[in-house]
Protein backbone atom coordinates (compact mmCIF):
# COMPACT_ATOMS: atom_id res chain seq x y z
CA UNK A 1 0.00 0.00 0.00
CA UNK A 2 1.50 3.38 -0.99
CA UNK A 3 0.64 5.97 1.42
CA UNK A 4 0.68 9.70 0.97
CA UNK A 5 0.85 12.88 2.87
CA UNK A 6 -0.87 16.12 3.08
CA UNK A 7 0.49 18.80 5.38
CA UNK A 8 -1.23 22.10 5.71
CA UNK A 9 -0.53 24.70 8.33
CA UNK A 10 -2.10 28.23 8.47
CA UNK A 11 -1.44 31.00 11.48
CA UNK A 12 -4.39 32.67 13.06
CA UNK A 13 -4.30 35.87 14.95
CA UNK A 14 -6.53 34.20 17.58
CA UNK A 15 -5.66 31.64 20.93
CA UNK A 16 -5.65 28.28 20.49
CA UNK A 17 -8.14 27.98 22.88
CA UNK A 18 -10.43 29.96 20.52
CA UNK A 19 -9.63 28.15 17.44
CA UNK A 20 -9.99 24.72 18.75
CA UNK A 21 -13.65 25.89 20.16
CA UNK A 22 -14.60 27.01 16.93
CA UNK A 23 -14.26 23.60 15.38
CA UNK A 24 -16.82 22.16 18.29
CA UNK A 25 -19.53 24.59 17.21
CA UNK A 26 -22.31 23.46 15.48
CA UNK A 27 -21.60 24.68 11.54
CA UNK A 28 -18.12 24.09 11.80
CA UNK A 29 -18.25 20.82 9.06
CA UNK A 30 -20.68 23.12 6.86
CA UNK A 31 -18.22 26.18 6.92
CA UNK A 32 -14.71 24.08 5.81
CA UNK A 33 -17.20 22.45 2.70
CA UNK A 34 -15.85 24.20 -0.30
CA UNK A 35 -18.88 25.39 -2.63
CA UNK A 36 -17.63 23.29 -5.20
CA UNK A 37 -17.68 20.04 -3.60
CA UNK A 38 -20.87 18.13 -3.36
CA UNK A 39 -21.34 16.79 -0.09
CA UNK A 40 -24.17 15.69 1.99
CA UNK A 41 -24.68 15.04 5.39
CA UNK A 42 -26.29 11.63 6.00
CA UNK A 43 -25.86 11.17 10.06
CA UNK A 44 -23.62 12.42 12.64
CA UNK A 45 -23.11 11.82 16.41
CA UNK A 46 -20.97 13.34 19.40
CA UNK A 47 -19.46 16.65 18.00
CA UNK A 48 -15.52 16.00 17.55
CA UNK A 49 -14.83 13.15 20.52
CA UNK A 50 -13.76 10.34 20.74
CA UNK A 51 -15.82 7.70 19.38
CA UNK A 52 -18.47 10.77 17.16
CA UNK A 53 -19.36 9.47 14.30
CA UNK A 54 -20.04 11.19 10.62
CA UNK A 55 -21.30 9.75 7.34
CA UNK A 56 -21.62 11.41 4.51
CA UNK A 57 -22.40 11.08 0.41
CA UNK A 58 -19.87 12.83 -1.93
CA UNK A 59 -19.71 13.09 -5.46
CA UNK A 60 -16.73 12.03 -7.50
CA UNK A 61 -17.92 12.96 -10.95
CA UNK A 62 -21.33 11.29 -11.91
CA UNK A 63 -20.91 8.92 -8.75
CA UNK A 64 -22.18 9.08 -5.59
CA UNK A 65 -20.04 7.69 -2.50
CA UNK A 66 -20.61 6.81 0.52
CA UNK A 67 -18.09 8.25 3.36
CA UNK A 68 -18.25 6.94 7.03
CA UNK A 69 -15.52 8.50 9.42
CA UNK A 70 -15.06 8.33 13.76
CA UNK A 71 -13.43 10.49 15.72
CA UNK A 72 -10.64 10.05 17.67
CA UNK A 73 -7.47 10.87 19.90
CA UNK A 74 -9.24 13.64 21.05
CA UNK A 75 -7.64 16.40 23.29
CA UNK A 76 -8.88 19.03 24.55
CA UNK A 77 -8.41 22.73 22.95
CA UNK A 78 -5.47 20.26 21.10
CA UNK A 79 -6.08 17.67 18.22
CA UNK A 80 -8.45 15.41 17.39
CA UNK A 81 -8.35 13.00 14.40
CA UNK A 82 -10.44 11.61 11.93
CA UNK A 83 -10.36 8.27 10.31
CA UNK A 84 -12.38 6.38 7.73
CA UNK A 85 -14.64 3.32 8.44
CA UNK A 86 -15.91 3.31 4.75
CA UNK A 87 -15.33 5.35 1.83
CA UNK A 88 -13.56 6.20 -1.33
CA UNK A 89 -10.02 5.43 0.20
CA UNK A 90 -7.57 2.40 0.70
CA UNK A 91 -7.03 4.37 4.25
CA UNK A 92 -7.73 7.43 5.35
CA UNK A 93 -6.47 9.24 8.49
CA UNK A 94 -6.84 12.97 9.22
CA UNK A 95 -5.00 14.95 12.37
CA UNK A 96 -6.72 17.86 12.92
CA UNK A 97 -4.36 20.21 15.45
CA UNK A 98 -3.97 23.84 17.04
CA UNK A 99 -0.47 24.84 18.19
CA UNK A 100 -0.47 27.95 20.50
CA UNK A 101 1.95 30.57 18.69
CA UNK A 102 2.24 33.02 21.79
CA UNK A 103 -0.70 34.25 23.98
CA UNK A 104 -2.64 35.61 21.10
CA UNK A 105 -2.32 33.52 18.13
CA UNK A 106 -1.95 29.65 16.84
CA UNK A 107 -1.48 27.62 13.96
CA UNK A 108 -3.72 25.54 12.20
CA UNK A 109 -2.57 22.28 11.23
CA UNK A 110 -4.19 19.40 9.05
CA UNK A 111 -1.90 16.76 8.42
CA UNK A 112 -3.15 13.90 6.85
CA UNK A 113 -2.39 10.36 5.58
CA UNK A 114 -4.22 8.44 2.67
CA UNK A 115 -4.23 5.44 0.35
CA UNK A 116 -5.72 5.37 -3.10
CA UNK A 117 -7.61 1.88 -4.07
CA UNK A 118 -7.33 0.66 -7.13
CA UNK A 119 -3.80 -0.68 -7.96
CA UNK A 120 -2.02 0.68 -10.81
CA UNK A 121 -5.36 3.21 -11.80
CA UNK A 122 -5.19 4.80 -8.23
CA UNK A 123 -1.14 5.65 -8.63
CA UNK A 124 -2.23 6.89 -12.16
CA UNK A 125 -4.98 9.21 -10.58
CA UNK A 126 -2.91 9.95 -7.58
CA UNK A 127 -1.74 13.83 -8.34
CA UNK A 128 -5.34 14.63 -9.43
CA UNK A 129 -6.11 13.52 -5.85
CA UNK A 130 -3.36 15.59 -4.11
CA UNK A 131 -4.57 18.66 -5.94
CA UNK A 132 -7.85 18.43 -5.64
CA UNK A 133 -7.28 17.89 -1.57
CA UNK A 134 -4.73 20.78 -1.88
CA UNK A 135 -7.91 22.97 -3.04
CA UNK A 136 -10.05 21.79 -0.12
CA UNK A 137 -7.80 22.45 2.08
CA UNK A 138 -6.52 26.00 0.77
CA UNK A 139 -9.91 26.84 0.89
CA UNK A 140 -10.42 25.54 4.32
CA UNK A 141 -7.69 27.27 6.00
CA UNK A 142 -8.76 30.47 4.13
CA UNK A 143 -12.28 30.12 5.45
CA UNK A 144 -11.29 29.50 9.73
CA UNK A 145 -8.99 32.39 9.11
CA UNK A 146 -11.19 34.55 8.09
CA UNK A 147 -14.07 33.11 10.45
CA UNK A 148 -12.08 33.41 13.33
CA UNK A 149 -10.24 36.64 12.98
CA UNK A 150 -13.43 38.74 12.35
CA UNK A 151 -14.29 41.15 15.21
CA UNK A 152 -17.90 39.24 15.38
CA UNK A 153 -15.96 36.09 16.38
CA UNK A 154 -14.60 37.36 19.53
CA UNK A 155 -15.44 36.89 22.89
CA UNK A 156 -17.33 39.92 24.55
CA UNK A 157 -20.22 39.53 21.90
CA UNK A 158 -23.18 38.66 22.64
CA UNK A 159 -25.29 35.67 21.62
CA UNK A 160 -28.04 36.36 19.47
CA UNK A 161 -30.79 33.80 18.87
CA UNK A 162 -32.12 34.21 15.49
CA UNK A 163 -34.84 33.32 13.17
CA UNK A 164 -34.62 32.70 10.03
CA UNK A 165 -36.34 32.11 6.86
CA UNK A 166 -35.00 30.92 3.43
CA UNK A 167 -32.30 29.06 5.77
CA UNK A 168 -32.17 25.96 3.25
CA UNK A 169 -31.58 28.39 0.56
CA UNK A 170 -28.14 29.47 -1.51
CA UNK A 171 -27.40 32.11 0.63
CA UNK A 172 -29.43 30.69 4.13
CA UNK A 173 -26.98 27.52 3.70
CA UNK A 174 -24.02 30.03 4.18
CA UNK A 175 -25.21 32.10 6.64
CA UNK A 176 -26.63 29.51 9.29
CA UNK A 177 -23.24 27.84 10.08
CA UNK A 178 -21.84 31.06 9.93
CA UNK A 179 -23.88 32.22 13.06
CA UNK A 180 -23.86 29.01 14.81
CA UNK A 181 -19.71 28.95 14.18
CA UNK A 182 -19.47 32.98 15.77
CA UNK A 183 -21.47 31.32 19.03
CA UNK A 184 -25.06 32.43 18.02
CA UNK A 185 -28.18 30.04 18.07
CA UNK A 186 -30.91 29.51 14.77
CA UNK A 187 -34.53 28.83 14.49
CA UNK A 188 -35.28 27.75 11.05
CA UNK A 189 -38.43 28.66 9.76
CA UNK A 190 -40.20 25.29 7.64
CA UNK A 191 -42.63 24.86 6.04
CA UNK A 192 -43.42 21.03 6.60
CA UNK A 193 -45.99 19.57 8.85
CA UNK A 194 -44.03 18.66 11.55
CA UNK A 195 -41.24 21.32 12.70
CA UNK A 196 -38.03 19.77 14.69
CA UNK A 197 -35.90 21.13 17.11
CA UNK A 198 -35.15 24.68 16.32
CA UNK A 199 -37.34 24.85 13.82
CA UNK A 200 -40.71 26.85 13.85
CA UNK A 201 -43.46 25.69 11.40
CA UNK A 202 -45.14 28.62 9.03
CA UNK A 203 -46.98 28.98 5.28
CA UNK A 204 -46.19 32.26 4.09
CA UNK A 205 -49.20 31.81 1.47
CA UNK A 206 -51.95 31.29 3.84
CA UNK A 207 -50.36 33.56 5.83
CA UNK A 208 -49.96 31.47 8.96
CA UNK A 209 -46.96 31.11 11.80
CA UNK A 210 -46.39 29.16 14.68
CA UNK A 211 -43.98 30.61 17.09
CA UNK A 212 -45.45 29.44 20.37
CA UNK A 213 -41.95 27.27 20.96
CA UNK A 214 -39.22 29.27 19.07
CA UNK A 215 -38.58 30.97 22.53
CA UNK A 216 -36.37 34.47 22.53
CA UNK A 217 -35.96 35.57 19.49
CA UNK A 218 -33.09 38.60 19.15
CA UNK A 219 -33.26 38.92 15.30
CA UNK A 220 -35.08 38.16 12.74
CA UNK A 221 -33.15 37.11 8.26
CA UNK A 222 -35.85 36.67 5.98
CA UNK A 223 -34.54 35.14 2.69
CA UNK A 224 -37.51 33.82 1.38
CA UNK A 225 -39.17 34.26 -1.58
CA UNK A 226 -39.61 32.27 -4.77
CA UNK A 227 -36.77 31.76 -7.39
CA UNK A 228 -36.17 34.95 -9.61
CA UNK A 229 -34.57 32.80 -12.62
CA UNK A 230 -36.78 29.11 -12.06
CA UNK A 231 -38.51 29.86 -15.44
CA UNK A 232 -39.97 32.14 -17.42
CA UNK A 233 -41.86 35.14 -16.20
CA UNK A 234 -45.90 33.95 -17.44
CA UNK A 235 -48.08 35.76 -15.67
CA UNK A 236 -48.79 33.58 -13.29
CA UNK A 237 -45.12 33.01 -12.48
CA UNK A 238 -44.80 36.90 -11.77
CA UNK A 239 -47.61 37.04 -9.24
CA UNK A 240 -45.79 33.80 -7.50
CA UNK A 241 -42.80 35.93 -7.43
CA UNK A 242 -44.30 39.22 -6.00
CA UNK A 243 -46.69 37.21 -3.49
CA UNK A 244 -44.25 35.52 -2.20
CA UNK A 245 -41.96 37.92 -1.10
CA UNK A 246 -44.67 40.10 -0.12
CA UNK A 247 -46.70 37.79 1.48
CA UNK A 248 -44.44 36.31 3.67
CA UNK A 249 -42.47 39.28 4.99
CA UNK A 250 -46.11 40.74 6.03
CA UNK A 251 -46.81 37.64 7.96
CA UNK A 252 -43.30 37.30 9.39
CA UNK A 253 -44.20 41.34 10.39
CA UNK A 254 -47.38 40.57 11.58
CA UNK A 255 -46.23 37.31 14.18
CA UNK A 256 -43.65 39.44 15.18
CA UNK A 257 -46.37 42.58 15.92
CA UNK A 258 -48.15 39.16 18.47
CA UNK A 259 -44.69 38.28 20.84
CA UNK A 260 -44.61 39.49 24.43
CA UNK A 261 -40.82 40.65 23.74
CA UNK A 262 -40.17 41.50 19.92
CA UNK A 263 -36.90 41.18 17.93
CA UNK A 264 -34.62 43.98 18.23
CA UNK A 265 -33.95 43.74 14.46
CA UNK A 266 -35.51 42.19 11.21
CA UNK A 267 -32.84 41.61 8.11
CA UNK A 268 -34.58 41.64 4.73
CA UNK A 269 -33.33 40.55 1.30
CA UNK A 270 -34.16 42.82 -1.50
CA UNK A 271 -32.13 43.19 -4.85
CA UNK A 272 -30.24 45.61 -6.70
CA UNK A 273 -33.30 45.28 -9.34
CA UNK A 274 -34.88 47.78 -7.07
CA UNK A 275 -32.62 50.61 -8.93
CA UNK A 276 -34.34 49.01 -13.04
CA UNK A 277 -31.68 49.06 -15.60
CA UNK A 278 -29.99 52.93 -14.58
CA UNK A 279 -27.41 52.80 -17.36
CA UNK A 280 -23.75 54.59 -15.82
CA UNK A 281 -25.50 56.39 -13.20
CA UNK A 282 -23.82 55.97 -9.81
CA UNK A 283 -26.03 54.45 -7.72
CA UNK A 284 -26.26 55.06 -3.80
CA UNK A 285 -28.75 53.64 -0.93
CA UNK A 286 -30.76 57.29 -1.51
CA UNK A 287 -31.18 56.39 -5.42
CA UNK A 288 -34.47 56.39 -6.37
CA UNK A 289 -36.50 53.34 -7.11
CA UNK A 290 -36.47 52.49 -10.92
CA UNK A 291 -39.14 51.06 -13.30
CA UNK A 292 -39.66 47.54 -14.34
CA UNK A 293 -40.60 44.11 -12.88
CA UNK A 294 -38.02 43.36 -10.60
CA UNK A 295 -37.83 47.04 -9.62
CA UNK A 296 -41.53 46.93 -8.91
CA UNK A 297 -41.42 43.64 -6.70
CA UNK A 298 -38.46 45.32 -4.62
CA UNK A 299 -40.53 48.19 -3.97
CA UNK A 300 -43.21 46.37 -2.68
CA UNK A 301 -40.91 44.30 -0.82
CA UNK A 302 -39.04 47.02 1.33
CA UNK A 303 -42.37 48.46 1.81
CA UNK A 304 -43.72 46.05 4.02
CA UNK A 305 -40.88 46.80 6.32
CA UNK A 306 -42.56 49.84 7.56
CA UNK A 307 -45.05 47.51 9.53
CA UNK A 308 -42.21 46.38 11.54
CA UNK A 309 -40.79 49.84 11.95
CA UNK A 310 -44.02 51.23 13.55
CA UNK A 311 -43.67 48.46 16.05
CA UNK A 312 -40.48 49.42 17.12
CA UNK A 313 -38.42 46.53 15.58
CA UNK A 314 -35.44 47.77 13.85
CA UNK A 315 -35.10 46.64 9.74
CA UNK A 316 -32.41 46.73 7.75
CA UNK A 317 -33.41 45.77 3.66
CA UNK A 318 -30.29 44.49 1.98
CA UNK A 319 -30.02 44.85 -1.85
CA UNK A 320 -28.28 42.07 -3.25
CA UNK A 321 -26.87 42.06 -6.42
CA UNK A 322 -25.37 38.34 -8.42
CA UNK A 323 -24.22 35.81 -5.24
CA UNK A 324 -21.20 34.18 -6.61
CA UNK A 325 -21.18 30.78 -5.83
CA UNK A 326 -20.58 27.49 -7.82
CA UNK A 327 -23.63 25.83 -6.03
CA UNK A 328 -26.20 27.49 -7.58
CA UNK A 329 -27.54 30.96 -8.83
CA UNK A 330 -26.54 32.85 -11.63
CA UNK A 331 -22.43 31.89 -11.55
CA UNK A 332 -23.32 27.87 -11.29
CA UNK A 333 -25.45 28.28 -14.49
CA UNK A 334 -22.47 30.16 -16.67
CA UNK A 335 -20.02 27.98 -15.35
CA UNK A 336 -20.31 24.95 -17.92
CA UNK A 337 -20.51 27.44 -21.20
CA UNK A 338 -17.28 28.71 -19.57
CA UNK A 339 -15.31 25.50 -19.23
CA UNK A 340 -16.51 24.82 -23.11
CA UNK A 341 -15.14 27.70 -24.06
CA UNK A 342 -18.52 29.01 -25.17
CA UNK A 343 -18.88 32.41 -23.06
CA UNK A 344 -18.42 36.12 -23.85
CA UNK A 345 -19.94 39.12 -23.50
CA UNK A 346 -23.77 39.21 -22.67
CA UNK A 347 -25.58 42.21 -25.17
CA UNK A 348 -22.98 45.13 -25.71
CA UNK A 349 -20.98 44.15 -22.36
CA UNK A 350 -21.63 47.29 -21.12
CA UNK A 351 -24.03 47.10 -18.16
CA UNK A 352 -22.79 47.28 -14.76
CA UNK A 353 -22.94 44.30 -13.19
CA UNK A 354 -22.94 44.12 -8.80
CA UNK A 355 -21.74 41.09 -7.41
CA UNK A 356 -21.01 39.81 -3.53
CA UNK A 357 -19.86 36.43 -2.41
CA UNK A 358 -22.07 34.10 0.42
CA UNK A 359 -19.37 34.74 3.36
CA UNK A 360 -19.63 38.78 2.66
CA UNK A 361 -23.57 38.70 2.04
CA UNK A 362 -23.82 36.60 5.33
CA UNK A 363 -20.95 38.91 7.26
CA UNK A 364 -22.98 41.95 6.38
CA UNK A 365 -26.19 40.45 7.71
CA UNK A 366 -24.73 39.20 11.06
CA UNK A 367 -22.97 43.15 11.08
CA UNK A 368 -26.66 44.55 11.07
CA UNK A 369 -27.55 42.36 13.97
CA UNK A 370 -24.85 43.39 16.00
CA UNK A 371 -24.48 47.02 15.27
CA UNK A 372 -27.78 49.36 15.99
CA UNK A 373 -26.48 51.66 13.27
CA UNK A 374 -27.58 49.50 10.34
CA UNK A 375 -30.88 50.48 9.55
CA UNK A 376 -32.72 50.96 6.12
CA UNK A 377 -31.70 49.99 2.84
CA UNK A 378 -28.15 48.71 2.12
CA UNK A 379 -26.36 47.89 -0.94
CA UNK A 380 -25.12 44.17 -0.44
CA UNK A 381 -22.39 44.42 -3.01
CA UNK A 382 -18.68 44.47 -3.55
CA UNK A 383 -16.82 47.24 -3.67
CA UNK A 384 -15.78 46.53 -7.30
CA UNK A 385 -18.47 46.78 -9.32
CA UNK A 386 -17.58 45.59 -12.87
CA UNK A 387 -19.06 46.09 -16.87
CA UNK A 388 -20.98 42.54 -17.68
CA UNK A 389 -17.58 42.40 -20.49
CA UNK A 390 -15.16 42.27 -17.53
CA UNK A 391 -17.04 39.88 -15.33
CA UNK A 392 -16.80 37.62 -18.55
CA UNK A 393 -13.19 37.99 -19.00
CA UNK A 394 -12.12 37.42 -15.31
CA UNK A 395 -14.43 34.85 -15.04
CA UNK A 396 -12.26 33.48 -18.54
CA UNK A 397 -8.78 34.17 -17.11
CA UNK A 398 -9.83 31.94 -13.66
CA UNK A 399 -10.69 28.98 -15.04
CA UNK A 400 -7.95 29.38 -17.95
CA UNK A 401 -10.88 29.53 -20.43
CA UNK A 402 -11.53 31.76 -23.56
CA UNK A 403 -14.50 34.12 -23.26
CA UNK A 404 -14.71 36.11 -26.61
CA UNK A 405 -17.94 34.33 -27.99
CA UNK A 406 -20.75 37.12 -27.37
CA UNK A 407 -24.24 36.18 -27.04
CA UNK A 408 -26.64 39.00 -28.62
CA UNK A 409 -29.13 40.92 -26.82
CA UNK A 410 -31.93 39.39 -29.52
CA UNK A 411 -30.56 35.98 -28.59
CA UNK A 412 -31.08 36.12 -24.99
CA UNK A 413 -34.42 37.75 -25.34
CA UNK A 414 -35.78 35.15 -27.57
CA UNK A 415 -34.61 32.25 -25.40
CA UNK A 416 -35.73 33.92 -21.68
CA UNK A 417 -37.79 36.37 -22.62
CA UNK A 418 -38.29 39.37 -20.60
CA UNK A 419 -36.35 38.04 -17.83
CA UNK A 420 -33.51 38.52 -20.04
CA UNK A 421 -33.89 42.14 -20.17
CA UNK A 422 -34.03 42.60 -16.44
CA UNK A 423 -31.71 39.84 -15.19
CA UNK A 424 -28.59 39.91 -17.84
CA UNK A 425 -29.08 43.10 -19.82
CA UNK A 426 -30.02 45.96 -17.51
CA UNK A 427 -27.39 48.17 -16.01
CA UNK A 428 -27.18 48.75 -12.28
CA UNK A 429 -23.72 50.79 -10.86
CA UNK A 430 -24.28 49.91 -7.73
CA UNK A 431 -22.10 51.20 -4.66
CA UNK A 432 -22.12 49.89 -1.38
CA UNK A 433 -21.77 53.07 0.32
CA UNK A 434 -23.50 52.97 3.62
CA UNK A 435 -21.63 49.33 4.27
CA UNK A 436 -18.33 51.13 3.53
CA UNK A 437 -19.00 54.45 6.21
CA UNK A 438 -20.10 51.72 9.03
CA UNK A 439 -16.74 50.09 8.68
CA UNK A 440 -17.59 46.38 7.03
CA UNK A 441 -14.08 44.66 6.08
CA UNK A 442 -14.84 43.03 2.62
CA UNK A 443 -13.61 39.50 2.80
CA UNK A 444 -13.40 39.83 -0.76
CA UNK A 445 -13.25 43.43 -2.10
CA UNK A 446 -12.35 42.23 -6.23
CA UNK A 447 -14.23 39.98 -8.72
CA UNK A 448 -10.54 38.37 -9.35
CA UNK A 449 -10.13 37.34 -5.49
CA UNK A 450 -13.40 36.33 -4.99
CA UNK A 451 -13.84 34.09 -8.14
CA UNK A 452 -10.07 32.59 -7.65
CA UNK A 453 -11.61 31.50 -3.64
CA UNK A 454 -14.86 30.64 -4.80
CA UNK A 455 -13.77 28.17 -7.44
CA UNK A 456 -10.70 27.24 -5.51
CA UNK A 457 -8.13 28.27 -8.36
CA UNK A 458 -4.60 29.68 -8.16
CA UNK A 459 -4.31 32.09 -10.62
CA UNK A 460 -1.45 34.91 -11.21
CA UNK A 461 -3.03 38.45 -11.99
Amino acid sequence: MTLHRLTRRIRIARPAAEVFAWHERPGAFERLQPPWEQVEVIARSGGIRDGATVSLRTKAGPVWLRWDVVHGDYLAGVQFRDRQRRGPFKYWEHLHRVEPDGPEASILVDDISYALPGGAAGALAAPMVRRRLERMFDYRHAVTKSDLEAANGRPGVRSLRVLVSGASGLVGRTLVPLLTTQGHSVVRLVRRAAAGPDEARWDPVRGTIDLTGAGRIDAVVNLAGAGIADGRWSVPRRREILESRVSGTRTLVAALARLPDRPEVLINASAVGFYGDRGDELLHESAAGGRGFLAEVCQAWEAELAAAEAIGVRTVALRTGMVLTPAGGALARLLPLVHCGLSGRLGSGQQWTGWITPDDLSGLMLAAMTDARWRGPVNAVAPEVVRQREFASVLGRVLGRPAFLPTPAWALKLGLGEMAQELLLSSARVEPTKALALGYAYRHRSLFAALTHMLGRTVSL
